[in-house]
């Protein structure tokens, strides 16, 4: 079996290359340092189309295939993650309605989304309740025609911006996935500063005290809310981050390898130091491993294959822990320079670090992981 990208994902590669260079790059770490993504950038991402990547043309969308939606999380992730972040939940939210909503809510929001003048942001987590998903704490009750929604929410990337939620709540007894508009009377949030990494990523504490929300606002149906709509829009996430995973060990090799060159100890520059060869090596061959889990998981999506559910495990898991070791040997390669905000590596462990909770935590992936195997084999 042949493993390589066709013409048309090599095109677009180059093109997401050039844009993340150009646009992304020399921002980076003003993001960081500010804790906010420009509005420059958002405003390129919607020239693009980006923010539209996953939906389809009858919406807006580039009809992009899976591997080339992962091209496009990796190059950004590549940037800067707090950009990648953006495509992550809001193409969450937007593949929740695509999926689940009626064709009202596709016909309202999806145009919107896949322009980016309706940005989503996907609200699971609560203070209490991080990944046992199924017992968020939040409530919404049928009153006449709306729904009420009290509840408390935390970490909701882009909160700080998004346009519209994807909530989730017990109704009935049962978690059950609520669309809220930021401007709904009761709905507040407040910016969420000072993280480790993916400063950028505009996260937000939300309160819900007596939403009143229209009826038709569930996603799907009463009580599906976690096994039809959470675990789809988390597939995509996770999907996403691993993509977003390698880009960043390949923005720590590069910058390494650039460093080993330039940089010089007793006389040698450091690349001719036989222990800074073994951490490029393996540098190298653990972003090349990682890459390929994510073209193979995104071949089977595209293919329909369920076990690109496992396969995507697969990758998140790989890539985050992956990523981790990379920055690691990045920082080590630059020494004390590697603890100095003055290079990009600094951030790129501190970014690294949050990919191993997020959309699942490595242990969670794990026991996934492991439960399949003894299931399979």
């Amino acid at each position: 079996m042949k493993i390589e990208l066709t013409q048309e994902q090599l095109r677009w590669k180059s093109e997401f290359k050039e844009f993340v260079d150009q646009e992304i790059v020399p921002y980076a770490d003003i993001n960081d340092r500010e804790e906010k993504i420009a509005p420059e950038i958002i405003k390129k991402l919607k020239e693009r189309g980006y923010l539209g990547s996953m939906l389809p043309k009858e919406y807006g969308g580039m009809g992009l295939d899976w591997i080339t939606i992962g091209i496009l999380n990796e190059e950004t992730g590549r940037g800067c993650s707090s950009v990648r972040s953006l495509l992550t939940v809001h193409g969450m939210v937007a593949l929740a309605i695509l999926r689940r909503g009626n064709d009202e809510q596709k016909n309202g929001l999806l145009p919107g989304m896949a322009s980016g003048e309706i940005i989503g942001a996907f609200a699971l987590t609560e203070p209490e309740v991080g990944s046992d998903a199924k017992s968020v704490k939040s409530t919404g009750v049928l009153s006449d025609d709306c729904y009420v929604l009290n509840g408390h929410k935390k970490w909701t990337t882009m909160g700080q911006i998004a346009d519209i939620f994807l909530v989730f709540a017990q109704c009935e007894g049962k978690p059950t996935a609520f669309l809220v508009e930021k401007d709904t009377l009761g709905f507040s949030r407040m910016p969420i500063t000072g993280l480790l990494g993916a400063r950028a990523s505009m996260i937000a504490e939300l309160r819900l005290d007596n939403c009143r929300i229209p009826k038709d606002n569930v996603i799907g149906r009463v009580g599906t809310g976690l096994s039809h709509v959470a675990l789809n829009c988390l597939d995509y996430g996770r999907y996403t981050v691993a993509c977003g995973c390698v880009g960043l060990a390949q923005a720590c090799l590069e910058q390494s390898v650039r460093y080993a060159r330039k940089r010089k100890q007793f006389g040698t520059a450091l690349r001719e130091y036989q222990l800074i060869q073994k951490m490029i090596t393996e540098m190298t061959v653990n972003v090349k491993a990682a890459r390929l889990l994510y073209y193979h998981s995104g071949y089977l999506k595209d293919v329909m294959d369920p076990d690109s559910i496992i396969e995507t495990w697969t990758a998140k898991y790989f890539s985050s822990i992956m990523v981790n070791k990379v920055a690691n040997y990045a920082v080590q390669i630059h020494g004390a320079n590697g603890c100095c905000r003055d290079y990009p590596v600094e951030r790129y462990m501190r970014d690294a670090r949050v990919n191993e909770i997020i959309e699942g935590t490595t242990q969670m992936h794990e026991g996934l992981i492991s439960l399949n195997a003894f299931r399979n084999i």
